[in-house]
C-alpha cells in the first residue's frame, strides 16, 4: 500500500468498506466486494486527500503520483494479461468517481479508455467483433470529448441521427462495425473542429485527462448544489477509481444492468432492476434503449413481452441472486448494485447502500429487524428523519405532466392545487362555498390567518423559510412556497405575472411546497400513507430518546393533529393569532383606540370569555400536558387597518372616525417594530393586556379541571425579556391575578411562569433572569434575528447567495448558527442552571422541528424541543438519533 494509490482485485486489496472517508464509498466497497471473493475486475483507488491536494496546489498533483499509477496500472496489467496501449493486446480502463457518501450523476465517468487508432484494431482481433471494437472507440471519444474536452454530447448524439437517417435505419442496434468505424472518424473530426487540436491518441494522456476531469467533476455547479442540497460538506472530496474494462456489449451472451436487492420504491423483499443485452452501462441510465426487468415476476407485472435476464440468461441471473443476498447479508442494508457480463461471465462493479423514499426506508428497517439482520437502534439510525415529510403531507404523482411557472423557497412541505385568490377573505368564502384556493399575496400577515387556515396551499412573492406566511403554513399543515422573486402579484387587478405569462383570480394553478414549484393548472397528488412501520419505528424511536417532544399550536384542530402524532405537550401556544377571528378583532382595536385605562379595560373585558373558551378548548385536547402559553407578543400596529376599505370597515364597526384611526395608527408607527413597543414591553406599559390573558388562563384551566376531572399544566411565558427586572415585575402580576381567581373559584391549580429567551442581552444575564423563571423556552427565531441582525422577513434577498458562497453554511433560520446564535443558547443554559439547577429549558423557534437543530439541543442539555404539528414525529425520530449519537 502507498501513499496515494489502494489497489483492489486481482490479488492485492488495500482497503475496506469502513474506509469511505479516504477512499469514498465506490472504492471502498470494490475493496470489500473483492476481499469477500465476489467477481470484481482489477483497479486502484486514488483517494479523496488526493483531491485536497489537487485543489489546495493549483489543480497539480505530487511528483510521486505518476510513478505510482504507472505501477498500479501494471498490477492490473498482470492480473487480466494485457497491457495499457498495447496494438495487440489493448488493457482498457474505466475511470470513475467516487465521494465518500452518494451523489449520483453528479460526478464524471470516463469508459473504455485506452483506445486509439491503434488498439482499436487489435481490440477488434482479440475480441474477434470489429463491431464491439468500433461500438466502444465511438463511446469512448464521444464521453471523453465531452467530459474530459468539454465539446458537447448533443454534437455526437445529432451525428448519430443523421447517419441512421441516411440509411433508413432507426435502432442504434442496426448500425455495424463500419458504421461505427464511419461515426468514430466522424467524431474524432468533430472534436477537432470544436477545439482546434486532434482527439488524443496518447493512452497516457487520455488517463491523466480523465483523473483530473474526475477531480474538476467536484467543482462543477451540479455538485455544488447537489451538495448544499444534501449538507454534503465541500471539503470532503471525491477519490478517482481507475479499474479495467468488462463489457456488456461483446454480444448476445453480454448484458450490463443495474439493480437494488429490495423495492427502493416499496421496500418489498424482491430484486428490482433493469439489464439490457449487448450494451453498456451508460445505456442503461440514458434512456437510449429500452432496458429490460431481471426477473419473470417483474416482467409479468409490468406487461412486458421482452425476456427477462431471469429467462434469457438463467444461469448468471442465478449468479447474481447469490451475490445479492451476501452482499444485503454482508452489509445489512439494501444496496443498489452495479453488473456487467461479459460472455457469460458475472462481474460485479458497484456496491453501495441504495437510496430510497420514505416508505421504504421505514418498511425496509422494521423487516430488517423482524429478520434478524440489524437491531432496533439500527434500524432508528436509518431513517432519514426529514424524509418522514414525504409521509405527513400530499405529494404530486412523478408521473404527472407539469408546467412550471417559476419557484420559489420550499417553505412548508406538501402539495396543492386550486383557484388563485388575492385576499383571505375571499379565499374564506370561496373554500365556504366549496372551491379550493391558493392564497397568492406579495406577503402574509397574522390578519390573512382565516385566509391561510382555509386554503389548500399559500404563495407568497416576498420572504423566507421562516416568514409568516411559512411558520403559520408549517404549523396548520398546509403547503407553502414563498420569496417566489419573479412573481408579480397585483390584488387591485387581481392577477399575477411571470414574465409575459398572466394569471388572473379562479384560475387554478398548482404549488410544490417541498421542492418550491408552482405550476400552471392543476397537477395530480398523492395523497400521503401512514402505514404500521411509521407507528413501529417510531415507537422504537421513542425508546432511545431523552429530549421530549412538544408542539407550537394555536387551535385545537393543531393541538389535536400534534397530539395524534405523539406531542407531549404544546411548546408554545401563540396568543396572538386568537385575535383575529370575527368580534375579536373589532374589541382589539377597541382596546387599542381606547384613550385611557378605563378604555381599554372596557375592551378586554369583551376579549376575557374568547381567550378563556379558547384556551379550555386547548386544555382539552392536551388533557394533561403541559401547555406554554406565550402572552401577547407582536406590536399592537400590526391589529389595526392599513387599506381606504380597511379604515372604512372599522370605522363602521368601533363607531370611531376615520380621521382618528389613520391618527392612531400614525402614532403607533415604529420605524423597526420587531425591536419596538412589543412583548413583556407592552405589559409594562399596558399591565392589564397581561393580567386578562392570565385571568383567561387560569379560568380556562380551573373550568376543564372542575367539569372534566382532567388536570391541567398551564405555563405562562413572557416574551421578549431583556431584564431580570422585567421578568420579576410581570411574574408578580401573572402570580397576583391568580391569587384573585383561585380565590374567587375556590380551586387552584398547579402552574409555571417563565420566559422565551430571544435576545442576546437575556442569554448574557441568564443567571440573572433565572431568578425569576421556572423555565427558559428559547426563541430562536427572534435570537437569529438578534444575534444576526437579519430580518427574516426580509432575507431572502440575500441569504441564497450568502449560502452558494459558502459565507453561511446554510440558512440560519432553518437551522441553528451553532457558532453564534448557538452559543448565545449555550451559554443561556450554563448560567440558567447555574442559578437554579433545575430549570426548564425547551426551544420553540422553527429550529425545533430541524434534525441538525435538534442534535445540538441534546447537546447542550435541553429538556425539549417543540415544533410545528407536522414536524413532530420527525422530531421525534432526529431526538432518538441525537441521544444515539452520544452513546456511541
Amino acid at each position: 500500500m502507498t501513499d496515494w494509490v489502494y489497489r483492489f482485485g486481482g490479488g492485492a486489496t488495500a482497503g475496506r468498506a469502513d474506509m469511505k472517508n479516504l477512499l469514498g464509498g465506490k472504492g471502498a466497497n470494490l475493496a470489500e466486494m473483492a476481499s469477500l471473493g465476489l467477481p470484481v475486475p482489477p483497479g486502484f483507488t486514488i483517494p479523496t486527500s488526493m483531491c485536497t491536494y489537487y485543489y489546495e496546489h493549483g489543480e497539480s498533483y505530487p511528483d510521486s503520483l505518476a510513478g505510482e499509477v504507472a505501477d498500479a496500472i501494471g498490477h492490473i496489467e498482470s492480473a487480466v494479461g494485457a497491457t495499457f496501449g498495447d496494438a495487440d493486446n489493448p488493457l482498457l480502463v474505466s475511470v470513475r468517481s467516487g465521494a465518500r457518501v452518494s451523489m449520483p450523476g453528479m460526478m464524471d465517468t470516463v469508459l473504455n479508455l485506452g483506445l486509439n487508432d491503434d488498439t482499436v484494431e487489435g481490440l477488434a482481433r482479440r475480441s474477434g467483433d470489429a463491431r464491439f471494437a468500433w461500438d466502444s472507440y465511438r463511446r469512448f471519444i464521444q464521453m471523453y470529448s465531452d467530459v474530459v474536452l468539454g465539446v458537447d454530447h448533443y454534437h455526437f448524439e445529432e451525428l448519430i441521427e443523421i447517419h441512421k437517417e441516411e440509411r433508413g435505419q432507426i435502432e442504434d442496434t442496426e448500425l455495424g462495425a463500419e458504421d461505427w468505424k464511419l461515426l468514430a472518424e466522424g467524431f474524432k473530426a468533430k472534436t477537432e473542429e470544436e477545439l482546434g487540436t486532434p482527439f488524443p491518441q496518447d493512452v497516457q494522456a487520455q488517463l491523466w485527462g480523465a483523473i483530473s476531469a474526475v477531480f474538476g467533476s467536484w467543482q462543477t455547479e451540479r455538485a455544488r448544489v447537489y451538495r448544499k442540497l444534501n449538507a454534503i460538506p465541500e471539503d470532503w472530496g471525491t477519490a478517482v477509481n481507475v479499474q479495467a474494462m468488462v463489457f456488456g456489449n461483446m454480444g448476445d451472451t453480454s448484458a450490463t444492468g443495474v439493480a437494488f436487492t429490495r423495492n427502493p420504491s416499496t421496500g418489498e423483499r424482491a430484486i428490482y432492476g433493469e439489464y439490457l443485452i449487448n450494451a453498456q452501462g451508460e445505456d442503461v441510465v440514458a434512456g437510449i434503449r429500452t432496458p429490460q426487468n431481471l426477473s419473470k415476476d417483474a416482467r409479468l407485472a409490468a406487461g412486458s413481452d421482452a425476456l427477462s435476464m431471469e429467462e434469457s440468461m438463467p444461469e448468471v441471473y442465478g449468479q447474481l441472486v447469490d451475490v445479492f443476498a451476501k452482499l444485503e447479508a454482508h452489509y445489512r442494508d439494501m444496496q443498489d448494485i452495479e453488473f456487467t457480463v461479459q460472455e457469460g461471465k458475472l462481474w460485479m462493479l458497484q456496491t453501495r447502500s441504495g437510496k430510497r423514499t420514505a416508505k421504504a426506508a421505514l418498511r425496509i428497517a422494521v423487516e430488517m429487524v423482524d429478520e434478524g439482520l440489524i437491531d432496533k437502534e439500527t434500524a432508528v439510525q436509518r431513517v432519514e428523519p426529514k424524509s418522514l415529510d414525504q409521509l405527513l403531507h400530499p405529494t404530486l404523482d412523478p408521473d404527472a405532466p407539469r408546467t412550471v411557472l417559476t419557484k420559489g423557497l420550499p417553505a412548508s412541505p406538501g402539495a396543492a392545487s386550486g383557484e388563485v385568490v388575492f385576499d383571505a377573505d375571499t379565499a374564506e368564502a370561496r373554500a365556504k362555498d366549496g372551491h379550493k384556493v391558493i392564497l397568492c399575496r406579495v406577503e402574509t400577515s397574522p390578519e390573512d390567518i382565516h385566509g391561510m387556515h382555509a386554503a389548500e396551499g399559500i404563495l407568497t412573492a416576498r420572504g423566507g423559510m421562516t416568514s409568516h406566511a411559512a411558520v403559520v403554513a408549517r404549523g396548520m399543515g398546509r403547503p407553502c412556497v414563498s420569496g417566489a422573486g419573479q412573481l408579480r402579484i397585483n390584488a387591485a387587478e387581481d392577477v399575477l405575472r411571470v414574465g409575459e405569462v398572466e394569471v388572473k383570480a379562479g384560475e387554478r394553478i398548482t404549488i410544490d411546497g417541498t421542492s418550491g414549484e408552482v405550476m400552471l393548472g392543476a397537477v395530480k397528488t398523492l395523497q400521503p400513507e401512514l402505514e404500521g412501520n411509521f407507528a413501529t419505528l417510531i415507537g422504537w424511536a421513542d425508546a432511545y430518546r431523552r429530549l421530549k417532544v412538544r408542539t407550537n399550536a394555536d387551535t385545537p384542530a393543531d393541538s389535536d393533529v400534534a397530539r395524534q402524532f405523539g406531542a407531549e405537550g404544546i411548546g408554545l401556544c401563540r396568543t396572538e393569532h386568537m385575535f383575529f377571528d370575527g368580534d375579536r378583532i373589532v374589541a382589539v382595536r377597541q382596546m387599542i383606540l381606547a384613550e385611557n385605562e378605563q378604555g381599554r379595560r372596557a375592551a378586554l373585558d369583551k376579549l376575557l370569555p374568547m381567550q378563556r373558551d379558547d384556551f379550555a378548548a386547548i386544555f382539552r385536547v392536551m388533557r394533561g400536558l403541559p401547555v406554554t402559553v406565550r402572552l401577547l407578543d407582536p406590536p399592537l400596529h400590526e391589529f389595526l387597518p392599513h387599506g381606504e376599505a380597511e379604515f372604512a370597515d372599522v370605522a363602521e364597526a368601533t363607531g370611531v372616525s376615520v380621521d382618528r384611526l389613520k391618527r392612531r395608527v400614525g402614532e403607533l408607527h415604529e420605524f423597526n417594530p420587531m425591536l419596538g413597543h412589543r412583548g413583556c414591553r407592552l405589559a409594562i406599559t399596558y399591565p392589564e393586556i397581561y393580567e386578562m390573558q392570565a385571568r383567561a388562563i387560569f379560568e380556562a384551566a380551573i373550568s376543564v379541571e372542575k367539569e372534566d376531572g382532567e388536570t391541567v399544566v398551564p405555563e405562562i411565558m413572557i416574551p421578549l425579556v431583556a431584564t431580570q427586572d422585567e421578568l420579576s415585575i410581570l411574574r408578580a402580576r401573572v402570580e397576583a391575578v391568580a391569587e384573585t381567581v383561585f380565590a374567587e373559584k375556590g380551586h387552584s391549580v398547579a402552574y409555571q411562569v417563565g420566559t422565551m429567551i430571544e435576545l442576546p442581552r437575556a442569554a448574557i444575564c441568564a443567571d440573572k433572569i433565572a431568578t425569576s423563571a421556572d423555565f427558559f423556552s428559547f426563541g430562536t427565531n427572534d435570537l437569529t434575528q438578534t444575534a444576526l441582525g437579519i430580518s427574516r422577513d426580509d432575507a431572502a434577498r440575500f441569504l441564497d447567495i450568502y449560502v452558494k458562497r459558502d459565507i453561511f453554511a446554510q440558512d440560519p433560520f432553518v437551522s441553528i448558527d451553532v457558532d453564534g446564535v448557538g452559543a448565545l443558547v449555550e451559554m443561556g443554559v450554563e448560567r440558567g442552571r447555574s442559578t437554579k439547577v433545575d430549570l426548564k429549558l425547551g426551544i420553540c423557534g422553527e429550529h425545533g422541528g430541524d434534525p441538525a437543530s435538534i442534535d445540538f439541543c441534546e447537546r447542550v442539555g435541553l429538556d425539549y424541543v417543540s415544533c410545528s404539528p407536522f414536524r413532530v414525529p420527525i422530531a421525534r425520530l432526529a431526538a432518538a438519533q441525537a441521544a444515539l449519537k452520544r452513546k456511541l
